[in-house]
């Protein structure tokens, strides 16, 4: 019986078409009938959540082929093909995204009041665009779906943001993004007109001259930098962060930061090894600079979503050092704190999303002595804290450690200074928490204290429960992916 589930569920197809389906269901419900719209909403991403267990479960790990693959002529007389395919590099963040998404509809419970389809809508075609770039192995339609994500994330952040400066932080999210990614399309054209494809197989085999490899790098790094994000172009994340509602914070951390991280793992060090090799001391120098610069950053914010906001640009900046250390440590080791920081940003913002539906107030200076009021949420806070300063037995340590490993191996002083950005996270997390939840309480601006009710506890038992199998169980995420790593280290020419 098993075997015949897995037969069903198996096909990428169904994967992607799933939350598509349920995203034109509500269209045909009046807004006035809230409640099956939410729950129309809700079963169909947990129905789509299914899907990657199972896939999982028929992974070979043993090969680094993509498996699963599907083929469907798009534009046949340019070889342009909607190609899907995972290996173990993708399958975690397919994983990821189907489990986002159910927590995002559960968190925008309450906001779905006014425009709840629309909601729904949105938040359903996000997660079919997510788990298609995942899976995509075409080269032009990764870059048609990648930008064709920010439609809804802008229309999420435009519409049911909770502060005036909504419709300047979408724009400016969506331009910032947008603008990058046009370098990308242009390198994609020069690879097509000389492989005569965007095929990625076909794209991974063809060598490219040292010249032209520089320049398609380049711009291939123009798009991915800025969803990184890297300094200095990270500017957009701290306003889309803090203009945007608790679920669009989630998927914001959680999944897109990823895009660019992905992209980089996916293509540019595979395509353009010697540029890579080429353009990794300036990869170092800017990466080690942003973490020190974004840490001491953090230090002087006021606003709890722009704290973990420029904490998020740490963290990632020290997964691109890992990204190109030229060994299985710092590669295999950058996508575990990528996994890892999925699940510890989204449970922060969403820690920060608890206080501000109560309070209605996001600045420090307000909050104080909350541990006697709320004893329940400073637990919760404190235990994401500690995973968020990488503590042993978290999700985030085995990667973090695995990436200083692996970059000490090339250059001991930028794994220096990724330490010390580690040190640094340490204090901010800490002063954050001290800030928030020690001290003299405020009643003067804080009136209603309430603890977390049984929908938002059951929000964070999931985040919980990954971030400790992570930290005490780690051997899995290695295992699916070490095949797939080693052949990227392989085939990138790292020696």
């Amino acid at each position: 019986m098993l075997e015949h589930f897995c037969e069903c569920y198996s096909d990428l197809s169904g994967l992607i078409l799933c939350p598509v389906l349920g995203s034109i269901t509500p269209l045909f419900i009046p807004n006035s009938r809230i409640r099956p719209i939410r729950l129309i909403g809700l079963c169909v991403s947990l129905i789509t959540f299914l899907y990657p267990p199972v896939l999982r479960i028929q992974f070979d790990p043993s090969t680094a082929k993509s498996q699963f693959v599907e083929s469907l002529r798009w534009l046949p007389y340019e070889n342009i093909n909607f190609y899907l395919g995972i290996d173990g590099i993708s399958l975690f963040f397919v994983i990821l995204t189907t489990f986002l998404i159910p927590i995002c509809i559960l968190v925008g419970w309450s906001d779905m009041r006014s425009y709840g389809k629309e909601y729904i809508t949105a938040s359903l075609i996000r997660e079919f665009l997510m788990i298609a770039v995942f899976c995509m192995l075409d080269l032009l339609l990764f870059y048609v779906l990648s930008e064709s994500v920010l439609i809804p994330m802008f229309i999420i952040i435009g519409v049911w943001g909770s502060r005036q400066r909504k419709i300047k932080a979408a724009y400016q999210f969506f331009l910032y993004t947008l603008l990058g990614s046009v370098f990308m399309l242009l390198a994609i054209l020069l690879i097509l007109l000389q492989t005569g494809t965007t095929d990625l197989q076909i794209s991974l085999t063809t060598e490219f001259s040292e010249r032209r490899q520089i320049f398609l790098w380049i711009a291939f790094f123009a798009s991915f930098a800025v969803k990184v994000p890297m300094v200095p172009v990270h500017i957009w994340l701290p306003e889309a962060h803090v203009e945007a509602p608790t679920a669009g914070s989630v998927i914001l951390a959680g999944i897109l930061l990823k895009l660019g991280t992905y992209g980089f793992c996916r293509f540019s060090i595979p395509m353009f090894p010697e540029a890579t090799l080429c353009s990794t001391p300036f990869i170092y120098t800017s990466s080690a600079i942003a973490i020190i610069y974004t840490s001491l950053t953090t230090l002087r914010q006021i606003d709890l979503k722009k704290i973990i906001a420029y904490s998020s640009v740490a963290h990632m900046n020290l997964v691109t050092i890992g990204m190109f250390s030229p060994n299985i440590q710092g590669i295999g080791g950058s996508i575990l704190p990528m996994s890892s920081h999925g699940l510890v940003s989204s449970a922060l913002f969403l820690c920060v999303g608890v206080l501000y539906d109560r309070h209605k107030t996001r600045l420090v200076r307000y909050y104080g002595g909350l541990v006697s009021t709320m004893p329940n949420l400073p637990t919760i806070f404190f235990s994401f804290t500690l995973a968020n300063m990488s503590l042993p037995g978290t999700s985030s340590f085995i990667g973090e450690f695995l990436i200083l490993v692996g970059a000490f191996q090339r250059n001991s002083l930028v794994a220096t200074l990724a330490a010390l950005g580690m040190i640094l996270g340490a204090a901010y997390s800490l002063w954050l928490y001290n800030r928030a939840v020690s001290g003299n309480l405020k009643p003067d601006f804080l009136h209603k204290f309430s603890d977390p009710n049984g929908r938002e506890v059951s929000i964070f038992i999931p985040f919980f429960v990954g971030v400790v199998w992570m930290g005490v169980h780690p051997k899995v995420f290695p295992d699916r992916m070490h095949t797939s790593v080693s052949n990227l280290v392989q085939h990138g020419k790292f020696h």
